[in-house]
């Protein structure tokens, strides 16, 4: 029995200029037609291939008009290919927000002298970091990918340096609570301390990471995305430790509830207002954060934190404080989601690519 293939060659579609055959326009240096190469220039007199030099003048002031002029009406595309990020990298960015702000609540509880808080906390940013390297090599497809990434140290390079960020900042959170486990308080508080410092590369790397790529959305966010990224890693590593200090059996009056509840107060405060202020940077970039599932997903964190906020402010008395805990830690989750999802449909929006690219050359 025959079985019907399909034999279409998988070559895929690839772009066309906008100019030459296609318009008839006349460009410097293009000749037209395939044949051999015994014109071109980028060949000296040692090879047959010596021909005479172009006129440099020429190729400059071409590359300057396509590079400043105005763009075409249609710009023909694809420009660039949309990033294939799947469920594991926001997963990982929140379990990875949630580390580093526990990182935060254990140097702050340590700081006001409350060492069983801080030994909960590092606990804390231990467990929450534990699936973070499952989830990245799942992501890369092969565990020796990861240990590649560790060959080489680029500090000019957000993934370099967030692979290092996570394997110090791992290293350090299982040493701290080993020194808890064995009583020495001193010796924890160093490396909670420490570990504290990688955490703010941590908590901010992954928004940094999003805005060093051409993604228009991302590119346009890049002086909010790490702010942003590390206000919701600190709202969500204070929740997570509560929830923890709660479950522990810490009454609801105790001064370190209350202080973590202020500090998932003003992160989430402040992620918000710095969202807001971002969107209206955009401009029309924007409407790619109000669209489709990164659109629901932006939106039901919204709300997710502001029903967090009006519990706290409004409902203390009427409602538990770890509703307004849990409230922002799925807030962090969907903000992550909204984040990452938004990314290809802004790369497949082919004029926004081409302007972004331009703004970046004028500074803008």
């Amino acid at each position: 029995m025959s079985v019907w293939r399909d034999t279409t060659p998988a070559v895929g579609n690839p772009g066309q200029p906008e100019f030459a055959e296609r318009t008839g326009e006349k460009v410097d240096l293009h000749i037209g037609v395939w044949k051999d190469g015994r014109w071109s220039y980028l060949f000296g007199d040692d090879t047959s291939y010596g021909g005479a030099m172009p006129d440099i003048e020429a190729i400059r002031s071409a590359a300057r008009a396509a590079r400043e002029g105005p763009l075409p009406e249609a710009v023909s595309g694809p420009v660039m290919k949309a990033p294939v990020w799947t469920w594991e990298v926001p997963l990982y960015f929140w379990f990875g927000g949630i580390a580093a702000g526990s990182s935060f609540v254990a140097l702050a509880c340590d700081l006001a002298g409350d060492e069983e808080s801080a030994a909960v906390a590092r606990k804390v940013a231990l467990g929450a970091l534990a699936p973070s390297p499952v989830l990245l090599i799942l992501d890369l497809g092969r565990p020796g990918r990861f240990v590649n990434m560790l060959r080489i140290f680029k500090p000019r390079s957000p993934m370099s340096m967030g692979a290092w960020a996570l394997t110090a900042f791992g290293n350090l959170a299982a040493a701290a609570v080993g020194a808890d486990l064995l009583g020495r308080r001193r010796a924890a508080r160093a490396m909670g301390a420490a570990n504290a410092v990688v955490g703010g590369y941590l908590g901010s790397y992954t928004g940094v990471l999003l805005a060093s790529t051409a993604v228009p959305v991302w590119a346009r966010s890049r002086l909010f995305l790490g702010p942003i990224f590390v206000s919701t890693a600190t709202a969500t590593g204070a929740a997570a430790c509560r929830l923890a200090l709660s479950a522990g059996g810490m009454p609801a009056g105790h001064p370190t509830r209350r202080a973590l509840g202020r500090v998932e107060l003003g992160a989430m405060t402040a992620e918000l207002l710095l969202s807001v202020i971002n969107e209206r940077r955009l401009g029309p970039l924007a409407g790619g954060l109000g669209r489709g599932r990164p659109g629901k997903l932006f939106k039901a964190a919204k709300w997710s934190v502001r029903a967090g906020l009006a519990l706290q402010v409004l409902g203390r008395r009427r409602a538990p404080d770890h509703v307004s805990s849990l409230l922002y830690l799925a807030a962090g989750l969907m903000f992550r989601y909204a984040w990452v999802t938004a990314g290809p449909p802004s790369a497949r929006d082919d004029r926004a690519v081409a302007e972004m690219a331009r703004s970046r050359r004028h500074g803008h």
